[in-house]
């Protein structure tokens, strides 16, 4: 069985480290809960959560782990990209 890493080599998550990052931010806090959210067995949500702490993209403090000031801002600039190419595509 291969286990597909959440951070590829050039440092961006991968599919499954998207899938994390999205489940911390909706709440999920615990590698429980992540693994509750993302159907993810426990052992690669650990292994996961560990790769994304070292690309810092996710901070853990003792159990419980959040997006780092870094990926909020990476996702503020995704919501605004997307929402300033929606606004350009409306005819008016």
């Amino acid at each position: 069985m291969i286990t597909l890493p959440c951070v590829s080599a050039d440092g961006k998550p991968t599919k499954s480290g998207i899938s994390t990052l999205t489940a911390i931010k909706n709440g999920a806090t615990t590698a429980k809960t992540v693994s509750e959210q993302t159907g993810q067995p426990m052992f690669k949500v650990r292994s996961g959560l560990r790769e994304l702490v070292s690309a810092g993209l996710v901070m853990q403090t003792e159990d419980t782990y959040n997006l780092t000031e870094q990926e909020i801002n990476e996702i503020k600039f995704k919501i605004g990209r997307t929402k300033h190419s929606s606004s350009n595509n409306k005819k008016t």
